[in-house]
């Protein structure tokens, strides 16, 4: 019988205390959905703009993957293209000899043409170095110009060099 007396006596506080321990949790919610209401007026500016960013940051994803979707699609368009060919370079001889160049000076002005220094032409005509600034000194006194650059202009506008 004192057994039957202590749960009885046991589960009547059990569910005072089950029962406190409700009422309690209500009430700490109560006390926090009105707190969030409270934070919710004073801060609603906020709260609002904060929202209208997120939407704006996805609908800006999204577009962002819609236009990407289009720009994947690549075309190829093969098309025929004709190329001249090249016309086989043809010495004016009628300028070469206005000029009164000689063979030396000639074949000078040819190395001078493909870009060659004093000294690679010296090396490739086995001649001084001295002499291959006298046959350019000559070229530029017969052909009327003052420096290379415009020596081999003028060679190639009178078509004597390729």
């Amino acid at each position: 019988m004192a057994l039957n007396h202590f749960f009885k006596h046991t589960g009547l506080k059990i569910r005072h205390i089950t029962l406190y321990g409700l009422m309690m949790a209500i009430l700490v919610f109560l006390l926090k959905w009105l707190q969030w209401k409270f934070l919710v007026a004073d801060h609603a500016l906020e709260i609002y703009a904060g929202l209208l960013a997120v939407l704006f940051t996805a609908l800006g994803v999204w577009i962002a993957n819609q236009l990407g979707k289009m720009k994947g699609k690549t075309v190829v368009v093969e098309k025929e293209v004709y190329v001249p060919q090249p016309l086989p370079a043809i010495i004016n001889e009628a300028e070469l000899n206005k000029l009164q160049l000689s063979s030396r000076e000639y074949e000078v002005l040819q190395l001078l043409s493909k870009g060659n220094s004093n000294a690679e032409i010296a090396d490739q005509l086995c001649l001084s170095l001295s002499t291959i600034k006298t046959h350019v000194s000559n070229l530029f006194v017969k052909m009327d110009v003052k420096s290379r650059t415009q020596a081999i202009e003028k060679a190639k506008r009178l078509a004597i060099v390729h």
